[in-house]
């Protein structure tokens, strides 16, 4: 009787958390790829899932760890003994690790909270701290200039550290002008407290940085297996913040992260919230911000201190080369899985906020679900007009094109670093469906009909490169005269 109730645990967690998300058992199926019918299985207990269906599940239900814990409490499998307590060269395994950084306008202020379990065989009596910071991450000739003339000290840093209530003495193993690291001791001048074999422990540090000398960026890396790893960024209000993020790994480079940082707004500050479950060893994710103020806007501004195509790939863009760019997306079947085509619909709107605080679009702008690594067929149009309602495409098509055409430059948000002199038709006719399944026919003209037709390129797999004529190339973003300006037609 005991097995079969907690073989039930998984099965309430997993309702419980699509329901609070409002989704279907379609729409989850969707987002886990799955079939609905394995869903419905899962919950009625009748399917336990593997664990990396359940660590996907608790990542896209957000639910902070509560699936992932469910399922290793309740799965009896090897799969499940095979995510017990990883071995570690240290003997510390990270249950808990939290970061919070808070920004008074001035100074950043970070305190780290991590719970620590002993699962070697030998007592642990130190724990290594890294302090790290870079202002310009894409001029390493200028940081390292200004950490020459102004060099982090220990006395600015004002580091703190605890293990429990018990204050914690520590050594320096490395001091450079812009890296620290340190042991910190479990000890004090009053007491010892190693962590013993089976024992958990937690431990606080803190210290402040000035803002001259901290980047519009922070790094988490996982050097120890960690079970649930969370970084929360709180800015001031009125520096309207914007943040994103990305991850990359020993065997992958930067994507952007799986779940975007959530906002919500406490007194006078904005704050970002981000979390994952079980990260893979060697992982490192990054979070990365831009402050609107008055004196600084310019080194805050990401396209002024990164590549244009680096600062798009940081603000969740999927950059050329990746496959996803260069297959047909998905096709909806709608209405049935509408649940997940308006998620994707919210996930591209979302994106276009990010994009938007690094680029003005004189020309109007378009963004397509492979750009954003969904691969589904979904797109949004914003017309350069102000005011004017974005165009939503779901399962878009090209059904007739006009045989004149004419060249325009185009960009596009992956490779974001040039202009390419691309041929299209002066007009279209695109065939698209509402979320209920119903056909349309859309006529496009002009401008619009070259914004539409680069977007169903990308929703078919196409880049602009393709339909650039042979032996013209794409020009450095910096030779372009025409940003912020709109397409001309006679």
């Amino acid at each position: 009787m005991l097995e079969s109730e907690e073989r039930s645990t998984f099965a309430a967690e997993l309702t419980h958390w699509r329901n609070v998300r409002g989704l279907s058992k379609a729409a989850l199926a969707g987002r886990l790829n799955i079939d609905p019918s394995y869903v419905s299985h899962m919950e009625a207990g009748r399917e336990q899932g593997s664990s990396q269906l359940a660590r996907r599940a608790d990542a896209e239900l957000d639910a902070g760890g509560a699936l992932w814990q469910a399922w290793q409490r309740t799965d009896a499998s090897p799969q499940a003994a095979e995510q017990s307590e990883p071995p570690s060269s240290t003997g510390l395994l990270v249950l808990e690790d939290e970061a919070a950084l808070s920004f008074d306008g001035s100074v950043y202020h970070l305190s780290m909270r991590r719970l620590l379990r002993n699962v070697g065989i030998d007592p642990v009596t130190r724990y290594l701290v890294r302090i790290a910071v870079d202002r310009y991450p894409s001029e390493p000739e200028r940081s390292n200039a200004l950490y020459r003339r102004s060099p982090l000290t220990w006395d600015e840093l004002g580091l703190t550290a605890h293990c429990g209530n018990e204050p914690m003495d520590w050594t320096v193993k490395h001091d450079r002008d812009a890296f620290k690291e340190v042991w910190l001791r479990f000890r004090n001048s009053t007491s010892r407290f190693p962590l013993y074999p089976g024992q958990e422990a937690e431990i606080t540090y803190s210290y402040s940085v000035g803002a001259e000398l901290w980047g519009p960026w922070f790094q988490r890396a996982v050097r120890l297996p960690t079970r649930r790893l969370a970084v929360e960024l709180a800015f001031p209000r009125d520096s309207e913040p914007s943040v994103w993020g990305t991850e990359t790994s020993m065997s992958a480079d930067f994507a952007p992260l799986r779940t975007p940082p959530q906002r919500t707004e406490r007194g006078d500050q904005s704050v970002f919230s981000w979390a994952t479950v079980d990260p893979t060893l060697h992982a490192r994710f990054r979070l990365e911000w831009r402050l609107k103020r008055a004196d600084d806007t310019k080194e805050n501004d990401p396209v002024n201190t990164l590549s244009a195509s680096q600062a798009m790939a940081n603000a969740g863009i999927v950059q050329e080369g990746a496959p996803v760019l260069v297959r047909p997306a998905r096709p909806f079947d709608l209405p049935a899985e509408a649940d997940e085509a308006k998620q994707v619909i919210r996930e591209l709107l979302d994106a276009v906020g990010r994009v938007r605080q690094l680029h003005t679009f004189g020309k109007g702008m378009g963004i397509a679900a492979p750009q954003i690594g969904i691969d589904r067929s979904a797109a949004v149009i914003f017309p350069p007009e102000a005011g004017a309602e974005p165009i939503v495409l779901l399962n878009a098509t090209v059904a007739e094109s006009a045989e004149e055409e004419d060249e325009q430059y185009e960009g596009c948000l992956s490779f974001f670093d040039v202009r390419g002199l691309v041929s299209r038709p002066l007009s279209i006719v695109v065939a698209h469906s509402d979320l209920d399944g119903t056909p349309h026919l859309s006529r496009l003209s002009q401008g619009l009909a070259r914004l539409v037709h680069h977007e169903v390129d990308h929703l078919g797999g196409v880049l602009y490169r393709e339909r650039m004529r042979p032996g013209v190339q794409p020009i450095p973003v910096e030779e372009y005269r025409g940003t912020g300006q709109q397409w001309t037609y006679g």
